[in-house]
């Protein structure tokens, strides 16, 4: 189990260090520079930031001096705010980010087992039918686009939550219902697909046979099993969600890192792009990597040899 912890993280430590080299040459792949966006710089002032900024130094150069700086954590100034570190970027939006996340990822998880259950209940009723309309719906229709739905219908005509902006707990409710709404119909169809699966398996007859209570086999046999292969699913999922979403953060006027990492693309601020790049990848690897190894806990049928967890 030890080996085989130490092997997943030698592979998110070889991934990051990819992704950020593949970052830093991209960026630098692309023309044009921060400087040079809004208006005409005279050419000594625009020698002047670049040397500020270590931008003369040789590419090589500059890709040491920034790997340096990510092994540290230490993601350098922003070129287009001035006396602001990525970091401090990064400490002010993420946790926004994270809070509209976790409301998010709850709804998500806790919505689309409750009513993925209820439609393999309801299998082939009138029920079964709405759910699993509105699941495709939930599924085809953007983020973005509910939101402004939501926003228009529940803030502007109804007056019932704050149009935009962020403060309290409402303002969290309609940006938070338009990014569980995807994952939240995904994960439905997932467990009700999975259920009426395994509601035709041979031990699950036999249990019922065996006169067991109802609940034992639900939740016992019939949901623990089903809900496995969303456990898959959750790693890539709370990443994006607890890291928020661009377009929804944007339409709502949320400060979170979304933000930040728009505007960052607009003022081609090479620092900020890179450091935000580098945390989301290690979010993301992040949490596949608590995913993968809890999936070894909770599925007593992996077996696992040597370098692998042992059930």
């Amino acid at each position: 189990m030890t080996l085989h912890i130490l092997k997943k993280i030698g592979i998110l430590l070889l991934s990051l260090f990819i992704v950020s080299t593949a970052t830093f040459f991209l960026m630098h792949a692309i023309p044009g520079d921060p400087f040079t966006q809004d208006k005409a710089i005279p050419e000594e002032i625009l020698k002047a930031m670049n040397s500020h900024y270590g931008l003369d130094k040789p590419l090589f150069y500059q890709y040491v001096e920034y790997m340096k700086g990510v092994m540290t954590w230490d993601l350098g100034p922003s070129f287009k705010y001035q006396g602001r570190t990525v970091n401090e970027i990064i400490s002010e939006g993420f946790p926004v980010s994270l809070y509209l996340g976790l409301e998010a990822l709850t709804l998500s998880i806790l919505g689309g087992v409750v009513l993925g259950a209820f439609a393999a209940f309801k299998y082939h009723k009138w029920q079964d039918n709405l759910l699993m309309i509105l699941a495709v719906l939930g599924i085809s229709i953007p983020s973005f686009i509910l939101a402004t739905f939501l926003q228009y219908l529940f803030a502007m005509k109804l007056n019932i939550f704050p149009v935009a902006r962020w403060g309290s707990f409402s303002h969290t409710v309609l940006p938070a219902l338009s990014l569980s709404a995807l994952p939240m119909a995904f994960i439905a169809r997932m467990i009700r697909s999975n259920m009426i699966e395994i509601f035709q398996q041979d031990y699950v007859t036999t249990a019922k046979s065996k006169g067991l209570n109802t609940n034992v086999i639900i939740f016992r046999h019939v949901l623990r099993n089903a809900i496995l292969p969303v456990v898959t699913f959750l790693g890539p999922l709370s990443a994006s969600i607890l890291t928020g979403s661009f377009a929804v953060e944007k339409i709502f006027g949320i400060p979170g890192l979304g933000q930040w990492f728009v505007l960052s693309i607009s003022n081609r601020d090479y620092t900020v792009i890179m450091g935000t790049t580098i945390f989301y990848s290690a979010i993301l690897m992040f949490c596949i990597f608590a995913v993968d190894i809890i999936y070894c806990f909770i599925d007593p049928r992996i077996k696992l040899k040597e370098s692998k967890c042992k059930i």
